[in-house]
């Protein structure tokens, strides 16, 4: 069987599993015990996806300012978050600070 079409049966297969939930529970309202923990989904993927990239440094972790300039823009980051509570300035700052430590090391 060719590649191509064992990715276009398994992605037919994704989107009519991902259809039958929207067409049998669309119209249904959620109950709240099911809503409750779905806002931390979203926080949780992030976390997933981005702790990785800013800990790892060659497949060890590394946490130290000098090895891995990174960690710290993203703890500045994380800090202007925290503090300002503006997208904005935690791109600004985290990205600038990044700029600056890879520049220097």
């Amino acid at each position: 069987m060719s590649d191509w079409v064992v990715v276009a049966v398994i992605g037919a297969g994704t989107y009519l599993l991902r259809l039958s939930f929207i067409g049998v529970l669309g119209t249904r309202a959620m109950p709240i015990w099911a809503q409750r923990p779905l806002k931390y989904v979203a926080p949780a993927v992030l976390a997933a996806l981005v702790l990785p990239a800013v800990t790892l440094v060659d497949g060890s972790v590394d946490l130290t300012p000098l090895g891995n300039p990174r960690f710290l823009a993203a703890a500045a980051a994380g800090l202007i978050a925290w503090r300002l509570r503006n997208v904005g300035a935690v791109i600004v700052v985290g990205m600038a600070l990044l700029w600056l430590l890879q520049g220097l090391g």
